[in-house]
């Protein structure tokens, strides 16, 4: 059944079959070739959708969604425009500072992307930024919000490998802060290149202390995720729900701009992510049937131990693969598809499962921004209007600065373990 679902699934991505209906399909023709009955699939697809912890998904793209609903989104930039905008550079440091923040609030690549590329793109435009100079950085730095809890990704891969979601929060938090200096690094370099001129920032400290009260509820929207649940208040599902909750109150009752009108809105959106998600990870179920009733994990651990006679080649390997696997398939479905195969491999050389977890998130959302699918990336590129080819050549030191972290996060347990 394997090689079944090897040779259906890549051909019918190759004719642009979304990824959840090319699982269905592989899965089910598969199965009616070999001649299994196709209840297995129903049970499969049925089966993911009574977990608990997987109610985490929904709520916290909610709270994302009511969190930016109002005018928080405004308030968010003129923080960090008032943070990092006297930089060379500025505008471009905003983008990086503010998925940073955006991060903590959706936990979604694609939210962060569509959402501070629509408010900051034109903006730098005026500036005198190179379109693509501009649309390179928001595809690389909304990839930030894969890594600063509530992660979805981190969430998924989770679920299918047994592994705390609360360590995989607490871990992730510095390298995606220490990956969002990096990129502002690179930004004010970029900045010196073209001689972009810092940005004009009205207001002293009067208007920082102003706007940093203003977007302090979001600010905090992190540290009460990883503060509840890192001693022990609540288990991630009910953070998410209580997310919601502060959501709520940061809209209706601290900003104001919150009506029944926003909220039903965001119900809606939610209701389309969730749906999407979920349709991955219901399929993803089948596959994974599959891979280990012929045990596809356990032989592809054996094969990898014979054929790499060192761990850090089996971790290179690793990392080769996934980088290739995440230019082709969106981030959500690579990790359903890669986590159960890889935690045995993980686990034979001694791998920490938070450290493989950060590792195949990161790997994962150098992808977002790489061709042929590049989600992240053609978002950028269709708000800027300028050719994918124009973003890839900016975007070339900002891969550096990626494949230097996911070799640090790799071979560096310390950065991950704590």
């Amino acid at each position: 059944m394997v090689k079944i679902l090897v040779l259906v699934f890549p051909l019918l991505l190759a004719f642009a079959v979304p990824v959840a209906y090319a699982m269905l399909g592989a899965t089910g023709m598969a199965l009616w070739l070999e001649g299994k009955p196709m209840a297995v699939m129903a049970q499969r697809l049925y089966s993911p959708t009574q977990s608990f912890p997987m109610l985490a998904i929904p709520f916290f793209i909610l709270a994302g969604s009511l969190m930016m609903s109002g005018t928080f989104g405004e308030h968010l930039v003129k923080f960090a425009k008032l943070l990092v905008g006297r930089f060379q550079g500025g505008m471009g440091q905003v983008s990086i500072v503010g998925s940073v923040i955006f991060g903590g609030v959706s936990g979604s690549a694609v939210a962060d992307a569509s959402a501070l590329g629509n408010a900051l793109i034109p903006i730098q435009k005026r500036e005198g930024y190179p379109l693509g100079l501009a649309a390179a950085i928001n595809s690389c730095s909304s990839t930030i919000s894969v890594l600063i809890p509530p992660s979805i990704p981190l969430i998924l891969f989770g679920l299918v490998s047994n592994t705390s979601i609360v360590d995989l929060f607490v871990a992730g938090l510095l390298p995606g802060i220490a990956i969002g200096l990096a990129l502002t690094a690179v930004v004010w370099w970029k900045a010196r290149r073209h001689n972009l001129p810092p940005t004009v920032v009205e207001g002293g400290w009067q208007a920082f202390r102003r706007e940093a009260k203003r977007a302090l509820p979001a600010l905090l929207m992190p540290v009460f995720v990883i503060g509840t649940l890192r001693f022990g208040i609540a288990t991630p599902t009910e953070v998410a729900i209580m997310a919601v909750a502060y959501a709520l109150f940061v809209g209706v009752v601290i900003y104001r701009d919150l009506g029944l009108r926003q909220i039903y809105q965001a119900i809606i959106e939610t209701g389309v992510m969730t749906g999407a998600v979920m349709l991955i990870i219901m399929a993803s179920s089948s596959i994974q049937w599959i891979l280990t009733a012929e045990r596809t994990p356990q032989m592809l651990a054996e094969w990898m131990l014979a054929s790499f006679s060192e761990p850090w080649m089996i971790i290179l390997a690793l990392n080769l693969i996934m980088l290739v696997v995440g230019t082709f398939l969106d981030l959500p479905a690579a990790v359903l598809l890669l986590g159960p195969l890889f935690v045995g491999i993980g686990q034979a050389i001694g791998l920490d499962m938070v450290q493989l977890g950060l590792m195949m998130v990161l790997n994962l959302a150098i992808g977002l921004y790489t061709p042929p699918v590049g989600t992240t990336l053609f978002i950028s590129a269709t708000i800027a209007k300028v050719p994918i080819g124009t973003v890839v050549r900016e975007l070339l030191p900002f891969y550096m600065v990626a494949l230097i972290a996911t070799l640090l996060i790799s071979y560096v347990p310390a950065l991950t373990i704590y």
